[in-house]
């Protein structure tokens, strides 16, 4: 399936590692990219996406029909291959210049080829394939997502279903699964079929991959609605006090009776309602008169020595403290307490159960719930701290195609304000009061767009192809990667194991 050309190269232990995406188009290999993307940000992994079929269509404005994916298409192969590389380029430049932890590309039509170079950048390789034969589900997938992409964006549904059909078509004359018994039996994969029913995977060589694997067995594309909301107003709120364990006030009980009808209203089958183990939240949910499930890991953010004090007594006690949280709220750990940073590491667990469940209601606190909604909604770790979670309102968050719908619902119970916005006199930086004990680099910020591919000629693969990228199997051997037509791309890496993906 891949040639491969073995040579000598140093022996790493955490070398980058090139997750490929394989698979004929309407297999979601655009959503699994961008929705492991999104995780792996998440959890603390900069991950940036290369799509080579946005290079494409910038390359070629106008797209007539599914003629241009043909094989005997001279000049559109050109063209795609031109793509691919300009694509290349700038994978190699946030790997190399921009010190790129994860990128993530994805085409659905390429020639893409990476070569050893003298400095040795290291790309380990991971393999992700959807395989799916079932009509409904790809008619679906064409339906919500292909037939609104700008490549038909003057063009019906039903003639732009029939095109997009014959595009596959002309995938499939090409198009190699992953042999796991013969050709491909040494490589690192996994095949994900029929949309999750059943997996195959193969050779897993270190915790990236381990955890890639983990998230995509977990995750569903069944309808849902996930209900997130911060428990009733409680007494520590009225007075200004971090954390605690206190009751609600009346306006909490209030709330909590509302949230009752609202659940009631919503007609939900089969709803699940989660709580943290803290008073306040389990007095909310008991209003609602149904099961529920407490979770030890939806405590609202340990203050540590700061636990309740209001932000006046902390700014008196603690200056320094104080300083330091808003310099840097995602980072800053609460002496004997938590940061934001630690509470991701503790909530993924409820991450990974949420994307197995269907409907689901939690009733959570207002950190907690900023780390909750950063998930879904692809916040960065900068953004994460000062997300607004009002008390007495519930977010219904749906997953849709590429993102996540969300509805703000106002219960109408009034509540004190306790957000408090990011201070506009706070240096931004390093600085000497820096007291951490780890950092992990956020995801750079996009640059000013630039155009992907200036022009279709000669110059693009003079320009690319002496830059060189030295790729490594799972037992490290250099390894020239010819793709076939039938792969997309998507490029990560991460801090201590790189990722690249295609």
């Amino acid at each position: 399936m891949i040639p491969m050309k073995l040579k000598a190269c140093p022996h790493l232990a955490n070398p980058p590692t090139v997750i490929v995406m394989v698979g004929l188009p309407a297999r979601g290999k655009t959503y699994i990219s961008r929705k492991l993307t999104r995780y792996l940000n998440w959890i603390g992994i900069p991950t940036k996406v290369f799509n080579v079929g946005e290079y494409r269509r910038e390359a070629v404005k106008h797209y007539s029909s599914y003629d241009f994916f043909k094989s005997d298409n001279e000049d559109a192969v050109k063209i795609r291959q031109q793509c691919a590389l300009a694509a290349l380029r700038d994978v190699k430049t946030y790997l190399t210049e921009e010190e790129g932890q994860i990128l993530t590309a994805v085409s659905f039509h390429r020639f893409l080829m990476l070569q050893t170079q003298p400095e040795n950048v290291l790309l380990q390789i991971f393999f992700i394939e959807s395989v799916c034969d079932d009509p409904n589900v790809i008619a679906c997938n064409i339906l919500e997502v292909k037939v609104s992409c700008p490549d038909y964006q003057d063009c019906n549904k039903t003639d732009a279903m029939e095109d997009f059909k014959k595009r596959i078509e002309c995938y499939r004359m090409n198009y190699q699964p992953l042999d796991p018994d013969q050709y491909d039996k040494n490589l690192s994969f996994i095949k994900v079929i029929d949309v999750g029913r059943r997996f195959l995977v193969n050779r897993i060589q270190d915790h990236i991959q381990s955890r890639i694997v983990y998230y995509l067995m977990n995750i569903h594309v069944q309808p849902r609605s996930i209900y997130l909301c911060r428990h009733g107003e409680s007494q520590h709120n009225l007075q200004g006090r971090l954390g605690g364990d206190s009751g609600l006030s009346t306006r909490g009980r209030k709330f909590a009776g509302a949230l009752a009808k609202f659940v009631k209203e919503q007609n939900l089958k089969d709803l699940k309602v989660w709580t943290s183990q803290l008073r306040r939240s389990i007095q909310t949910a008991e209003a609602l008169n149904v099961p529920y499930e407490q979770w030890k890991a939806l405590n609202e953010i340990d203050g540590g020595v700061c636990e309740e004090m209001t932000y006046e007594e902390v700014r008196e006690r603690f200056p320094d403290e104080f300083a330091l949280r808003d310099q840097d709220k995602y980072y800053y750990r609460y002496p004997s307490g938590e940061s934001y940073q630690d509470l991701v590491q503790r909530v993924e667990p409820v991450i990974m159960e949420l994307e197995r469940q269907e409907n689901v209601l939690v009733i959570c606190h207002q950190a907690v719930m900023r780390c909750l909604l950063a998930y879904f909604l692809d916040k960065s770790a900068d953004e994460m701290p000062y997300l607004k979670c009002p008390l007495h309102t519930v977010l219904k968050l749906t997953p849709v195609a590429y993102g996540c719908k969300v509805e703000s619902i106002s219960l109408n119970v009034e509540a004190v304000n306790t957000h408090r916005d990011r201070p506009d006199d706070v240096k931004r930086g390093p600085s000497t009061l820096i007291r951490r004990n780890s950092v992990t680099p956020l995801t750079s910020p996009e640059p000013n767009k630039k155009p992907r591919i200036e022009g279709l000629d000669d110059t693009i693969i003079r320009e690319v192809t002496p830059t060189q990228l030295t790729l490594c199997t799972a037992s490290h051997t250099t390894l020239a990667l010819s793709t076939q037509v039938s792969h997309s791309y998507c490029v990560m890496s991460s801090l201590h194991n790189p990722v690249v993906t295609y």
